[in-house]
C-alpha cells in the first residue's frame, strides 16, 4: 500500500461510474477516500474498497443549506483535507459555497467554473484561442438568423443557485421544428436556459490532462467508435490514440485562457473536414476515466496534490491503444443499432470487451459490479431518499489498496 498522502471527501451521485475509478486511484496512491450521497450507501462507489467512509450528503438544491449542512457534518465526522465534487452540480456548488465550507475545495474558482460550465461562452473563448467549435445560439438572435433543425439543444449551464431540478436537462438532437418546440417548451424553470448548437456530423474525440502551472501534462488522446446513448451519447468503447500535438497545443492555451486547473477532459466531434469542434469541457471525473488513468496512471492523484499544495510528479503522455468498454452501454447500444443484425453486433461488444478496461468491473474491486448486479440501484428514484443532514453515517470501513485492474 502506498504511503499516506491525504484524506478526500468525493460527493458522487449513485450512478456515478468516473467516481469509482477516481476512489480506486485515489486509494492506491495512498489517500483516505470518503463519500459524501444522497444514499446512505453511496451507490456505486459506496460499495468500492477503495472507499473508507460514506456519508449522507443531500444535492445541491434549493437555497443550499442542507447541501452545506451535509458537508459540515461530514467533515466533522471524516476530518478531510480536501473535497472533490464528481458532477457538473457538485463541481459548481462546491466552487459557489467555497467560502462557507469547513475545507479546501479542490475545483478552480467560482468565475473559472462557471465559464467553463457555459456552453455559449466556451464557444466563444474557442474560437478566440484558435479552438474549432460548433456554432452555438441563445434564443435572443433574430430568426433569419436563427439555426434551424436538425440542430442539438443543450442547457446552457448544468447547475445554477438556487434551483430545485434533481437531474440535468440531456442534449437533445431536434430534427424538425415540431421536435424543436416541443423540446423548448421543457425548458420551464428559471435557472435553465435553452442553447442551439449547430449539428455536427463526426465521431467523438476526448483530450484528457491535468492543468498545472500553465501546462496541461499526461495528455491523453481517445476516440469513441461506439455510443450509447445513441447517436449523441457517452462513450461505450474508446481506445487511445496519438497526440495532435497542435489541436493539444491551442487546446492548451484555451484552458490557460480560461484559468482553468486540474483534472480536464475536452470533447471534439472530428467532421468530414477533418476539424476537431470542442463541444464541451469536463472538470470532474467523466464516464470513461478509467482509460485515463490506464493509459496514463496517476492523474487524479496529481490533480488533488495540486489542491492541496502537494508537489505534482511529472506526468508524461499516455500510451497509445488502451482500450475502454462500457460493457452494458455497448450492449443495449448493440440492441438499438444492430450492426451487422444483432448476433454479430453483440459478438462484436463481447469481443472488444476482452483485454479493455471497464468502467466498473475489476477482480480486486467487485463491490460496485456486484451492488448493481443486486438490484440496490434499480431506480434513480433512490438517490434523493429524504433522509436528515445529521444522519449518522455508514460505519467505517478500512481502506483497501487497490492492485492492478482486472
Amino acid at each position: 500500500m502506498a504511503s499516506s498522502v491525504g484524506s478526500v471527501l468525493l460527493l458522487a451521485h449513485v450512478r456515478d461510474r468516473g467516481v469509482v475509478t477516481a476512489a480506486r486511484a485515489l486509494a492506491q496512491a495512498g489517500w483516505r477516500v470518503g463519500v459524501g450521497s444522497p444514499r446512505r450507501d453511496g451507490g456505486l462507489v459506496g460499495a468500492s474498497r477503495g472507499v473508507s467512509r460514506v456519508h449522507v450528503v443531500p444535492r445541491p438544491t434549493g437555497d443550499g443549506q442542507a447541501f452545506l449542512a451535509g458537508v459540515r457534518s461530514a467533515q466533522e465526522q471524516g476530518a478531510y483535507d480536501v473535497v472533490v465534487g464528481s458532477g457538473d452540480d457538485w463541481m459548481s456548488a462546491l466552487s459557489h459555497y467555497r467560502d462557507a465550507l469547513p475545507l479546501p475545495v479542490a475545483h478552480p474558482p467560482r468565475s473559472v467554473v462557471t465559464a467553463a460550465m457555459d456552453k455559449v461562452e466556451l464557444a466563444r473563448l474557442a474560437e478566440r484561442v484558435g479552438v474549432g467549435a460548433p456554432v452555438t445560439q441563445t434564443l435572443t438572435v433574430g430568426q433569419d438568423e436563427r439555426l434551424r433543425p436538425p440542430v442539438v439543444v443543450k442547457n446552457r449551464s448544468h447547475w445554477a443557485p438556487g434551483q430545485h431540478r434533481r437531474h440535468r436537462i440531456e442534449a437533445l438532437v431536434c430534427e424538425t421544428e415540431e421536435q424543436l418546440r416541443a423540446h423548448l417548451a421543457s425548458f420551464g424553470g428559471d435557472e435553465d436556459e435553452p442553447v442551439l448548437q449547430e449539428m455536427v456530423h463526426g465521431r467523438l474525440s476526448a483530450l484528457v490532462g491535468v492543468m498545472h502551472e500553465g501546462r496541461l501534462t499526461g495528455r491523453v488522446a481517445q476516440v469513441s467508435p461506439r455510443l450509447w446513448p445513441t447517436p449523441s451519447g457517452a462513450s461505450a468503447r474508446a481506445v487511445t490514440v496519438p497526440l495532435d500535438l497542435d489541436l493539444a497545443a491551442r487546446s492548451e492555451a484555451l484552458l490557460r485562457e480560461l484559468g482553468w486547473t486540474g483534472l480536464v477532459e475536452l470533447q471534439f466531434l472530428l467532421g468530414p473536414d477533418r476539424v476537431p469542434r470542442l463541444i464541451d469541457l469536463n472538470g470532474r471525473f467523466y464516464g470513461s476515466l478509467a482509460l485515463g488513468e490506464r493509459a496514463r496512471p496517476g492523474l487524479v492523484d496529481a490533480s488533488l496534490r495540486a489542491a492541496v499544495g502537494l508537489p505534482v510528479p511529472a506526468l508524461p503522455d499516455g500510451r497509445v491503444g488502451v482500450r475502454y468498454h462500457w460493457l452494458p452501454g455497448d450492449l443495449r447500444r448493440a440492441v438499438r443499432e444492430r450492426r451487422g443484425g444483432l448476433p454479430a453486433d453483440v459478438c462484436s461488444s463481447l469481443r472488444w470487451a476482452v483485454g479493455a478496461q471497464h468502467s466498473l468491473l475489476r477482480r480486486d474491486d467487485p463491490g460496485p459490479v456486484l451492488g448493481l448486479l443486486a438490484g440496490r440501484l434499480v431506480t434513480d428514484r433512490g438517490d434523493d431518499l429524504p433522509v436528515s443532514a445529521s444522519a449518522p453515517a455508514a460505519p467505517p470501513r478500512a481502506p483497501r489498496s487497490a492492485r492492478e485492474p482486472a
